[in-house]
């Protein structure tokens, strides 16, 4: 990133992953179907292929987007958080959604961040197969590689539908998973100022 003064920056994000193959992913469903004891022709499926693998598609294909930072002139060294970002993505055990919200935030040194940037470092990840440990981590460390701030926090609160709807079917329960880099994992005043303000009281 460029110093102080540098002016605004823009790094080009793509997700870099291997291309998702929509004719394949149709014939896996029509087969999956099958095995099911379907059949894929009958007139109220023979369109369902096709849509269980544009729905895959979507999920797991994270739009790119610029990350667009800019120089902290006025030298602002507080908290920068942006709470209850929605998060969707997909278990890779069961390959059934779960959902809920993130909160991150950073210690800024010399570069601030376009606000809607984090929600969309927040979807470079979700929309992947993961479980939301990873997920969570990999949010704070790409942050804090490609802004290099004097800290970052991510908390994800989320409902995992591989554990409400089957298994043992607990509704409603939610996970919490938190990654925590620089100041706001070494310095304790930080870090509780971050779970207060996150109101996930760590």
């Amino acid at each position: 990133m460029p110093e102080r003064g540098g002016g605004r920056a823009a790094l080009h994000v793509v997700h870099g992953r291997q291309g998702y193959d929509l004719d394949a992913a149709e014939r896996a469903v029509a087969d999956l179907l099958v095995a099911m004891g379907k059949d894929p022709s009958d007139p109220h499926l023979a369109d369902t292929p096709r849509r269980v693998a544009a729905s895959y598609a979507e999920l797991l294909t994270p739009r790119e987007f610029n990350l667009t930072t800019f120089p902290n002139d006025e030298g602002y060294d507080e908290l920068v958080l942006a709470t209850s970002i929605p998060v969707q993505s997909l278990c890779e055990h069961h390959m059934l959604p779960f959902h809920g919200i993130a909160h991150v935030g950073y210690l800024p040194d010399q570069r601030i961040l376009g606000l809607s940037k984090l929600a969309r470092v927040v979807e470079l990840f979700a929309r992947d197969l993961q479980v939301q440990e990873r997920l969570t981590k990999q949010v704070a460390d790409w942050l804090q590689d490609k802004l290099a701030p004097k800290g970052v926090g991510v908390v994800i609160e989320a409902e995992h539908l591989c554990m409400s709807l089957r298994g043992v079917q607990a509704g409603g329960s939610r996970t919490v998973t938190s990654a925590l880099q620089g100041s706001l994992r070494d310095d304790p005043q930080t870090r509780q100022e971050f779970f207060a303000l996150t109101n996930t009281g760590r």
